[in-house]
């Protein structure tokens, strides 16, 4: 019996770099697992806020984090769904509430380390493609193919902008900006898992690319890094 893991795309990159929707694009692709971690963070924030479990209380976060059942899956109209325990609470996770609180639980250790089993356990087969902003330097340093995207941060504010608009939900672009730059601080500077690129990661600027281009040269490197395995939906697979 072989004793193999399922393959795995790390794509890492900070708030706006387009890896969210990349990822997505390629998972759908290649036929393989989606492992949206911010999601994670986002839930943990909305899941600890509900039950009263504060910042200055880590063991209690740390737990909450460790019994998050989460799925990423499509309707059949193709939108994405996040369920939490079964229960739908896409919205909610990408409120930019959500995010701004996610982004300060984050840069707690007690809450990282809750949440590594949880991410690894999405890598199944036929393969996973994991985003965020430590997955090849942390939660998978054995991934086959690791991706860093940057973008301008102009173009990430704008895109932040243009996502929040097109779900109706408020936001201007000063405030934005504002919240990004934060949060690029935080995660470069954290002491724990700290926002980088792995040393062997393929570093791609998105700035001015459309999202189909970069899910292209992701799916490129993917079946020149893994053949049949990543042949994909679009070659039968």
């Amino acid at each position: 019996m072989s004793t193999e893991l399922p393959p795995v795309i790390a794509i890492d990159g900070p708030s706006g770099s387009g890896k969210g929707t990349v990822a997505s694009g390629a998972a759908e692709a290649l036929g393989w697992h989606l492992l949206d971690s911010g999601a994670l963070y986002r839930i943990l924030a909305h899941v600890s806020q509900q039950a009263g479990v504060s910042a200055d209380t880590p063991a209690r976060l740390e737990a909450l984090a460790r019994g998050l059942r989460v799925d990423f899956v499509r309707t059949s109209t193709g939108a994405e769904q996040i369920l939490l325990d079964g229960r739908d609470v896409t919205t909610v996770v990408r409120s930019e509430e959500s995010g701004k609180r996610a982004s300060e639980l984050a840069v707690i250790p007690q809450v990282r380390q809750g949440l590594v089993g949880v991410q690894r356990s999405f890598r199944r087969t036929p393969g996973l493609v994991a985003d965020g902003r430590d997955m090849g330097t942390v939660i998978f340093p054995d991934a086959g193919l690791k991706i860093f995207l940057t973008a301008s941060v102009e173009e990430r504010v704008q895109r932040r902008y243009n996502q929040l608009k097109q779900k109706g939900l408020n936001a201007t672009l000063p405030a934005l900006f504002r919240d990004l730059i934060a949060r690029d601080e935080r995660d470069r500077n954290r002491a724990v898992s700290p926002l980088k690129a792995a040393p062997d990661a393929v570093v791609l600027d998105t700035t001015g690319m459309p999202v189909a281009a970069v899910v292209d040269q992701v799916l490129d490197r993917a079946r020149r890094r893994y053949g049949e395995a990543a042949a994909g939906r679009r070659q039968g697979g």
